[in-house]
């Protein structure tokens, strides 16, 4: 389907790559689990006793084998768990989401297709056809409603495919794929979705 034929106020926004990056980014510092921690020389095991006497011996004096010039020894300055997520608020990541999507279909790299599947019993061949030559892209993007249940048992063992739900697409989703391909009840959740947050905005 061509770009002029999709919902203008989603698909021929501005493109704001500075803004589109900060997201982007945002959104890959709030996956880091946080969780990586070295010891200090209060928290390393053993080193309570002084290792030799203070004078005498010729050494520079030392309190414990566990000091950080030790090996063995704490860390100074280690990292410790943190939190890396940024804040980014709504809007921004709307826009972000706009105007990579309006983007992709300026360069018509936007797909709107009926359906990938129909009755109860997934056919991943009969879906693949039915996203055509898209289907050879190295990384293709599906948008799916979420009732769209046999579309997502069709395709969710396509190596090249990465199916995502219409209310958790993100920029970065759309930044990391070659192409993306809408069916046609995903797009209309998409749009409703983002007309909806409109209006509560606007109210």
């Amino acid at each position: 389907m061509a770009a002029t034929q999709l919902p203008p106020e989603i698909f021929d926004a501005p493109t704001n790559v500075p803004l589109i990056h900060q997201v982007v980014v945002a959104q890959l510092a709030a996956a880091r689990t946080g969780n990586h921690k070295t010891k200090t020389r209060a928290e390393v095991a053993g080193g309570g006793r002084k290792p030799y006497k203070q004078k005498g011996t010729g050494r520079a004096r030392q309190g414990s084998i566990r000091a950080p010039q030790f090996a063995g020894g704490g860390v100074v300055h280690g990292p410790q768990p943190r939190d890396y997520s940024q804040r980014t608020p709504k809007k921004m990541k709307a826009a972000a989401l706009r105007g990579i999507l309006s983007d992709r279909a300026r360069a018509d790299r936007v797909t709107i297709v009926e359906s990938l599947g129909s009755g109860d019993t997934p056919n991943t061949k009969a879906a693949l056809a039915a996203l055509g030559e898209s289907a050879a892209e190295t990384r293709l993007l599906v948008v799916l409603s979420r009732d769209e249940e046999t579309a997502w048992r069709s395709l969710r063992n396509v190596a090249n495919i990465q199916l995502v739900a219409s209310d958790q697409l993100s920029a970065y989703d759309v930044v990391i794929s070659d192409r993306v391909v809408f069916t046609q009840a995903g797009l209309d959740a998409f749009v409703n979705r983002g007309r909806a947050a409109d209006t509560e905005e606007q109210a």
